[in-house]
C-alpha cells in the first residue's frame, strides 16, 4: 500500500480523499491555489504544496506543476478527485512518465470513454444498448442540422467531450438548430477545448440511471448497484439516490451486465460510472461512461456499507477487488442532496461571498456532510460553488426521504443566497415522493417548487424582533458589567417610562413585504403585536443565534443571525432573510443605474448579440455572458433601444457592472 499519495484536486473531494487515506495510515499532500491558501483540505492535508494563482488553468489544470509537486513530496500516487484532469489522459500519461501511480484508469479506457462519439462506437461493437442519433465527425452545420432532421425532434446536442452538465443544449424545432448548435460549440470549445458534438434523439420523460462499476488489475470486474440521478436542471443532478425507485431485480441485473460489459470493452480498472438514460417502460440505452469517482459515489457507500476511495486506494496498489459480485448487497436507501450557493430563483445563478454563518446538521448514523468549506471561507468566482454535499440513509425509501426533509430543516447557511428551501420543496414534492420521476421534473413541477406566494408568517416576524430584543438586552448587561456603577438604572433596557407603558416599533422587510412589529416592555418579557395579533414572548438567545422561543406559553426553537444588516431567520423547516428597516432612513430615488442592465457576478462577454441602436422586444437577448464555465444570457427588460455597449467580446467584468445602455420604449 501507499505511504503517501498527493491529491490533485481541491474543496470537497479533496477532504473526502484525506479522511479515507487518514484511516489507512497513508500521509497526503494537498495542492492549492493562490485563492485556496486557508481552504479547508489545505489544513486536514499533511502536506500542501501552492501551485499558482487562483484561475484553475494557471493553478489546477497545470500538469507539470502537479507532478512537480509529487516529485517534491515523494508522494507515491496521485488521485485526481473528480473534474479538473481525473479524465485527462495526458495526466494520467503524464504521471506515468514521472513514475507514479494514477488512482484510475488506464490511458487508454480514458481516452475510448473521453469522446461520446468514439465511446459510442465502442458500445455499438460490444452489444451495449444505444440511443438513435449521429456520432460521426462531419461537424459542418448544415451537415449536422439534416442529420438532426433525419433523427426527428426533439434532440439533444452534446459536446462529445463533455461532462457534468456543460456542453448540451435540447433543440424541440428545426428552425433553432443552428443557433443552439453554435451556442453549444462555443461552450464546449470553453469548457473542454475541443466543440466537437454528437446529435442524439432527446427520450421524453426519461429516467438517468447510473450504474458503479469496479474493475483490477486481476480481469475481476463487479458492479455495485445503481443510482437514480433523474432529478436535473441544466443536465445536472440535484438530487441523486440508491437504489433506483422501482428497479427491478432483473433490470438491474440486466444493467449491471451492460454496464460490465462496457468496463470490459475498454479494460477497464479502478472506479467507474455507466450512465444510461432509460424510458419508463424500462428500456435503456448507454449515455456516457465516467472514468472516475462521481460526486454521488455516497449514496452507493451508503447502501452497500463500503468506502469506494478505499477500494481506488487498494486496486491502484494492485490489490485484487475485496469483494465479488456476489457478496455485495444492498441494505436500506440513501439520498444526497447538493447544497449549493445559487439562486433558484433566478435561474440557479450562482452566488459568490463568505459564509458567514455555516451550521451544518450533526452527523450519525443516518446523516453524512460532506464539505471542503467552513465557517468564515468565501464562495469565490473561480470555481464550483458547492458548499456541501448532505447524504442520508434509513432501512426504506419513505424513511429516508424523512430524514432528508429533516436535515435540510437543520441545515443554516448565511453569507451567499443558497438552494436549501429549494430542496427542501423538492424532496417534499407530491411528484418526487412517489418517485415520479424524469429528468424534467423541476421544470414539470414549477408551480410547485418556484411558488409565487411567498409572503412570510406573523411568526417570522415576531421570532426576529424577540431576537433583537434579547441581544439589545445582552449588550446592556455587558456595557454595564464593564462601568464603574454596573447598577445604575441608565443601563436598562427595559423600556421605563414614568407613568406611562413604554412601546417601540421594529421593522423588517421580507421581499415587498414590511412589518412593523410594536413592542410593549413587561415585567418578564414583551407583548409583540403585528397587524391586530398580539402575542405574550420571553426567550433566551445564545452566541451562535439559537432561540429557545416562548410565545403564549407555546415553546419553539429558531435560529436568528444578524449579518449585514439583515436578520436570518431559521424556524418550523424554513429560511428567510429579513432586511432590518431603519424608520429614519429614506433611501433616495432610483437607486440604481438608470437605464442600464448590470452583470448578475462576475464574469466575460462572449458574444453581443443585438446590435448597438437596435430596437428590440422585452426578452431579446442582448448579449452573452460566461460565468462559472456556463453561459448566461442577458435580455431585453422592456420593449426598447440598445443605446450603447459597455464591454466587448473577451472583456471581464465585475458583479453588479453596467453592461448595456437601454433606454425603454415610450408609453
Amino acid at each position: 500500500m501507499f505511504e503517501k499519495i498527493l491529491i490533485a484536486n481541491r474543496g470537497e473531494i479533496a477532504c473526502r480523499v484525506i479522511k479515507t487515506a487518514r484511516r489507512m495510515g497513508i500521509k497526503t499532500v494537498a495542492v492549492y491555489s493562490e485563492a485556496d491558501a486557508n481552504a479547508r483540505h489545505v489544513c486536514l492535508a499533511d502536506e500542501a504544496v501552492l501551485i499558482g494563482p487562483a484561475a484553475a488553468r494557471e493553478s489546477y489544470l497545470v500538469i507539470e506543476r502537479i507532478i512537480a509537486a509529487a516529485k517534491a513530496t515523494g508522494a507515491q500516487a496521485i488521485h485526481p478527485g473528480y473534474g479538473f484532469l481525473s479524465e485527462n489522459e495526458d495526466f494520467c500519461h503524464a504521471c506515468i512518465d514521472a513514475g507514479i501511480v494514477f488512482i484510475g484508469p488506464p490511458v487508454a479506457a480514458i481516452r475510448a470513454m473521453g469522446s461520446k462519439s468514439e465511446a459510442k462506437k465502442l458500445m455499438e461493437a460490444a452489444g451495449v444498448p444505444l440511443t438513435p442519433g449521429y456520432h460521426g465527425d462531419d461537424q459542418d452545420p448544415a451537415h449536422l442540422h439534416r442529420q438532426a432532421d433525419a433523427i426527428g425532434y426533439p434532440v439533444l446536442i452534446k459536446a462529445a467531450a463533455g461532462g457534468g452538465g456543460k456542453g448540451m443544449r435540447l433543440v424541440e424545432k428545426s428552425e433553432d438548430f443552428l443557433e443552439l448548435l453554435a451556442s453549444c460549440k462555443r461552450e464546449a470549445a470553453s469548457s473542454f477545448g475541443d466543440d466537437h458534438v454528437l446529435v442524439e434523439k432527446y427520450i421524453t420523460r426519461p429516467r438517468h440511471i447510473e450504474i458503479q462499476v469496479f474493475g483490477d488489475t486481476h480481469g475481476n470486474m463487479v458492479y455495485l448497484f445503481e443510482r437514480d440521478c433523474s432529478v436535473q436542471r441544466r443536465h445536472q443532478k440535484v438530487l441523486e439516490e440508491a437504489p433506483a425507485p422501482g428497479m427491478t431485480p432483473e433490470r438491474r441485473a440486466a444493467m449491471g451486465k451492460a454496464a460490465v460489459d462496457a468496463a470490459k470493452a475498454v479494460g477497464y480498472v479502478g472506479a467507474g460510472t455507466v450512465e444510461f438514460i432509460a424510458n419508463q417502460d424500462g428500456s435503456f440505452y448507454f449515455m456516457e461512461m465516467n472514468t472516475r469517482l462521481q460526486v454521488e459515489h455516497p449514496v452507493t457507500e451508503m447502501i452497500t456499507g463500503l468506502d469506494l476511495v478505499e477500494w481506488q486506494l487498494r486496486v491502484a496498489a494492485g490489490e485484487k477487488l475485496p469483494l465479488t459480485q456476489e457478496q455485495l448487497q444492498i441494505r436500506g436507501h440513501a439520498l444526497e442532496a447538493r447544497i449549493y450557493a445559487e439562486d433558484p430563483a433566478k435561474g440557479f445563478l450562482p452566488s459568490t461571498g463568505k459564509l458567514l454563518h455555516l451550521a451544518p446538521p450533526a452527523e450519525s448514523l443516518h446523516v453524512r456532510v460532506d464539505t471542503g468549506v467552513e465557517e468564515g471561507d468565501e464562495i469565490s468566482p473561480h470555481y464550483d460553488p458547492m458548499i456541501a454535499k448532505l447524504i442520508v440513509w434509513d432501512v426504506n425509501r419513505d424513511r429516508a426521504l424523512a430524514r432528508m426533509l429533516q436535515a435540510l430543516a437543520d441545515y443554516r447557511v448565511v453569507g451567499v443566497v443558497n438552494n436549501i428551501d429549494f430542496l427542501a420543496r423538492l424532496v417534499a414534492c407530491p411528484a418526487f415522493a412517489n418517485a415520479d420521476l424524469d429528468t424534467g421534473l423541476i421544470e414539470r413541477e414549477k408551480d410547485y417548487l418556484f411558488p409565487q406566494d411567498r409572503s412570510a408568517p406573523d411568526e417570522v416576524f415576531f421570532i426576529a424582533a424577540l431576537a433583537e430584543l434579547l441581544r439589545e438586552s445582552e449588550r446592556a448587561q455587558k456595557n454595564a458589567r464593564r462601568d464603574t456603577h454596573p447598577a445604575s438604572p441608565w443601563h436598562a433596557r427595559d423600556g421605563w417610562r414614568l407613568n406611562a407603558t413604554a412601546q417601540r416599533v421594529l421593522l423588517f422587510r421580507w421581499q415587498e413585504q414590511e412589518a412593523a412589529v410594536t413592542v410593549a416592555y413587561l415585567a418578564d418579557g414583551y407583548r409583540l403585536s403585528l397587524d391586530g395579533r398580539s402575542v405574550t414572548a420571553r426567550g433566551e438567545l445564545n452566541p451562535r443565534g439559537l432561540l429557545r422561543v416562548d410565545f403564549d406559553g407555546k415553546r419553539l426553537d429558531a435560529t436568528v443571525i444578524a449579518a449585514a444588516g439583515r436578520r436570518h431567520v431559521f424556524a418550523q423547516g424554513r429560511a428567510w432573510s429579513l432586511a432590518a428597516v431603519d424608520p429614519l432612513h429614506h433611501a433616495g430615488e432610483g437607486g440604481g443605474i438608470e437605464g442600464g442592465l448590470v452583470a448578475p457576478m462576475p464574469g466575460k462577454v462572449i458574444a453581443l448579440v443585438a446590435a448597438e441602436g437596435a430596437k428590440v422586444e422585452k426578452g431579446a437577448p442582448l448579449l452573452i455572458l460566461e460565468a462559472m464555465k456556463m453561459e448566461h444570457t442577458i435580455t431585453a427588460p422592456a420593449a426598447g433601444t440598445v443605446k450603447a455597449f459597455r464591454f466587448g467580446v473577451g472583456d471581464q467584468v465585475g458583479d453588479g457592472a453596467e453592461l448595456v445602455e437601454f433606454e425603454p420604449a415610450a408609453g
